[in-house]
C-alpha cells in the first residue's frame, strides 16, 4: 500500500501537475515533500492522488491537485513572505503553503475540519502556521498587511477589506463568479491605492459560506 500510495503520488506530479505547465521549483519540491494522503481520510486514501475534488466532511470539499498547484503557481509565495488563507480545510494547501512562506495565518468556519488541520499541521512538523476558526466571509482582523492571500473558495465578488490587508506589492488569488461562470484571478496591489487584476484561468469551485454579492471595488 505504501509503494502504491508513493507511485501514486509520483504520478500526480508527473502526469498531472507538469503536463499542465506548472513549472515553478520551489512549487514543485513542496508537492513532493507534502504527502496528500496525509489530509485525506482513510477511506478515501486511495483518491488521494487522483485529479478530482474530495469530499473533507461537513458539506466541504479538498479541490483538486491540478487546481491548486495552478493557485500557488499563480501567487508564487516566497520564502520571506507572510501569508493568510482563507478556508483551511484539513491543512492540505496549508501545508504547502507553509513550505513556501515565512508565515502562513489561516481561518477556517468549520471547527472540526480546523481541528483536523491543527493535528495534521502538527503531524507533519508545519510550525510556521497560526489556524483561527471563524466567519471570514467578508474580511478577518489581521495585526498587520501580509504579503499574499488566497481563498480556497470562490467569492461573488472580492470583498474590499481583503485587499487593503495587502501590502503594496502583494497579491491576493481567489475564484470569482457564480454558478458555472467563474475564474480565478490574481489581484497585485501596486500602489497605496492602485490594484491590477490579472485572469489566471477559468474553473468552478464551491462558494465561501456566508458569503453576499458585494459592490464592486474600484482599481
Amino acid at each position: 500500500m505504501v509503494l502504491n500510495r508513493d507511485t501514486a503520488h509520483f504520478n500526480m506530479l508527473e502526469q498531472q501537475v507538469r503536463p499542465t505547465d506548472v513549472s515553478d521549483v520551489r512549487l514543485l519540491a513542496a508537492l513532493r515533500q507534502v504527502k496528500r494522503v496525509d489530509f485525506i481520510g482513510a477511506d478515501l486514501a486511495g483518491l488521494a492522488y487522483a485529479d478530482t475534488a474530495l469530499p473533507m466532511g461537513f458539506g466541504q470539499t479538498m479541490l483538486p491537485p491540478i487546481t491548486q498547484s495552478k493557485m500557488l503557481q499563480a501567487l508564487a509565495v516566497q520564502e520571506n513572505e507572510s501569508v493568510f488563507e482563507i478556508g483551511t480545510g484539513t491543512g492540505y494547501l496549508t501545508a504547502l503553503l507553509a513550505v513556501l512562506a515565512k508565515s502562513v495565518e489561516t481561518v477556517e468556519i468549520v471547527p472540526e475540519l480546523s481541528a483536523m488541520a491543527v493535528q495534521n499541521l502538527q503531524a507533519g512538523g508545519f510550525d510556521n502556521v497560526v489556524c483561527h476558526v471563524g466567519d471570514a466571509a467578508t474580511q478577518w482582523p489581521l495585526n498587520e498587511r501580509v504579503d499574499v492571500i488566497v481563498s480556497t473558495a470562490a467569492f461573488v465578488t472580492i470583498p474590499e477589506a481583503y485587499l487593503l490587508q495587502l501590502e503594496v506589492g502583494g497579491r491576493m488569488l481567489a475564484v470569482v463568479g457564480e454558478g458555472k461562470t467563474m475564474e480565478m484571478q490574481l489581484v497585485n496591489r501596486v500602489a497605496e491605492r492602485e490594484w491590477q487584476t490579472k485572469t489566471v484561468l477559468e474553473t468552478v469551485i464551491p462558494p465561501v459560506i456566508n458569503a453576499e454579492p458585494q459592490p464592486e471595488f474600484e482599481f
